[in-house]
Order: structure tokens, then sequence, then C-alpha cells
């Protein structure tokens, strides 16, 4: 990647950041919940994915319209469309991940970071030779280049002990025929979202570690500085709607809203009793560390020239 390279250049390569895991997003607008009280709406384009259930859940309880804000998700199959969505300005925001802030800022847009998704990612293997991300060493492992997966990989293998050229990269940006490859023994081992890790380990694969095991926490949403601007309210409200989710999933029965995950993020029906819940918390900021970590890989890797510091990236609409 070179300094001359375009920003259509850079933005192809934002578009892949997530894995390749459109629909048309709908034009911003405000509707009038009460005689009194107006409710602002606030479109974020995103990949399903389990990130997304405590706001699908704020939405369908009403909790979002309670704090002021109506919260529509776009969904995208392809992360480009979302991208392209973002780029013409017909979504308020994405969830995303630090790699694509990076690649964002470098290309001229000031993205900002409002807070962290809950997201992960799973290093997973069909190979019983390898019992841990160690045993990785001249393995086959498959990934998308010069994006979150491949960073994600980078992080797990350093802590056990590994850098990138210790492993031989098979690059798939396609997340359904990474799975496909490994359960046909053509890698050892796959960088995995949900529902795909499920499915792995439903048909015998497991997972080495993964993003939340080794403390790192890339996932983000991410805004233009302007909408923060304007929707600073609406951004405020959807953190509150957020909160409120979590805590009824916290203390409801799984089987109040588990079928959000089958509908919204594409797990098999068959697999609903094997889905796990992942532990949310209430919204949190992104964390200077693991800004710093992934803005420094992205400078490696060349996808970033600018000297950005967290400072420069973080909002403080809702976190102080």
């Amino acid at each position: 990647m070179k300094k001359w390279m375009t920003t259509a250049g850079i933005l192809a390569l934002a578009a892949m950041t997530l894995g390749a895991c459109g629909t048309t997003a709908k034009d911003t607008k405000e509707s009038t919940a009460t005689k009194d009280e107006k409710v602002t709406t606030l479109t974020l384009g995103v990949m399903p994915s389990t990130d997304n259930i405590p706001l699908v859940l704020a939405h369908e309880k009403g909790f979002d319209k309670d704090h002021g804000v109506d919260i529509q998700l776009e969904n995208f199959k392809a992360a480009k469309d979302r991208d392209a969505a973002f780029q013409a300005g017909k979504v308020d925001g994405v969830s995303t991940d630090l790699v694509a802030i990076a690649i964002y800022q470098e290309a001229g847009m000031d993205v900002k970071i409002t807070g962290n998704t809950y997201g992960e990612f799973d290093l997973v293997t069909g190979d019983d030779s390898i019992q841990s991300a160690a045993d990785l060493k001249g393995k086959d492992v498959i990934l998308s280049k010069k994006t979150g997966t491949e960073y994600a990989v980078t992080q797990i293998l350093a802590k056990a002990g590994l850098q990138d050229s210790d492993i031989n990269v098979s690059e798939v940006p396609q997340v359904p025929t990474r799975l496909e490859l490994l359960k046909n023994k053509k890698a050892q081992a796959a960088i995995l979202p949900e529902p795909f890790v499920t499915m792995a380990v439903a048909d015998g694969l497991r997972v080495l570690d993964s993003t939340r095991e080794i403390g790192i926490n890339p996932f983000v949403m991410g805004m233009p500085a302007d909408v923060i601007d304007k929707k600073a309210d609406a951004i405020k409200g959807m953190y509150e709607a957020y909160n409120e989710a979590v805590d009824y999933i916290k203390e409801h029965d799984k089987s109040d809203y588990i079928q959000l995950f089958i509908d919204e993020v594409g797990f098999p029906e068959t697999l609903k009793e094997q889905i796990t819940v992942p532990d949310y918390t209430h919204a949190e900021q992104a964390t200077d560390e693991d800004i710093t970590a992934a803005f420094a890989w992205a400078k490696e890797h060349d996808l970033l020239t600018k000297d950005l510091k967290p400072a420069d990236v973080l909002s403080d609409v809702y976190f102080k």
C-alpha cells in the first residue's frame, strides 16, 4: 500500500475490515413520540452480528423511543455495501473496528469512536494436532489480509509467542467459505465471527482462542464528527437504551429473546439450544490501549501514515 493510494482504494480496504461476513438505507428523519417530545432517528449500518442484539432489542421493546431516539439498523450482507452507504451519508454511523477507523481517517473522513461494541473473533481449528495457538507455527491459517481479521490473528499469535511470519496465510474474505475450507481440511485454522463459530463447533471444530479471551476489543461504533454534533442527544439516548436492553437480557430467560439471534444474526434454527448468549455489559468507550495497538498495526501494514492518538478519534458525546 503506497501513500499515493486514492481515497477510493483506501475505502475499498475498509470495506473488507470485518472480513466479508445490502440494503438501501432510509433517509434519517424525525418523528413525534408525543405532542411535547421529538424522537430523532439514528440509522446505523451493520453486518449480521451478535454485537447488534442489544440495539435490536432496545428498538423492539421501545427503550429507544423512551430515550428520544428511534434506532434503525440497516443490515448489509457485504461490508463494501455498508461502507459505500456510510461514505454517501446514507447511514449515520457504522458498527466497525479500529483498523477501519484508521483507514477512514487516512482517507480524510473524520470518523470518531462513540463507543465499543461487544464483538468477538475466534480462531478455530479442526486439526487434532493443534491444541493451542502456539501449535500453529508453520500451519495454514485462513483470514482476510489488511483487515480487522488479520489484526486479530496477529494479536492472538503474539499472546502465544508467535509472529505473523510463523504461519502461512491463506486469504479468503468470504466468511462462509472460510468455514467450508476448514471443515474440508484445506487449512489448519481460520478466524471466524458468530454465527459461524457456533456452526463450526457444532460440526466438531474447536476454538483455540479469541479476541475476548486475550483481552482486546477492536470493535467500535464509528460516526462522522458532524453527525455527532447534530445528533448528540440521540446518540446519548441510544446508549441509554442499549444499557436498558442489556439489563433486560440479564434479567430475563433466554427464551424471551433468543429468536433474535436466529432472525437478526443468522444462527441456524437447528442450533437454537446451542447458542451461547454473550455476557453483554453496559456500553463502554474504546480504550487508549486498544486504539494505540490497532493504529500501530495499521501503520506497520501501510494502512495509516497519519500520526493519530486516541484523543484524535475518541468522541466524548456519551463517555466523558
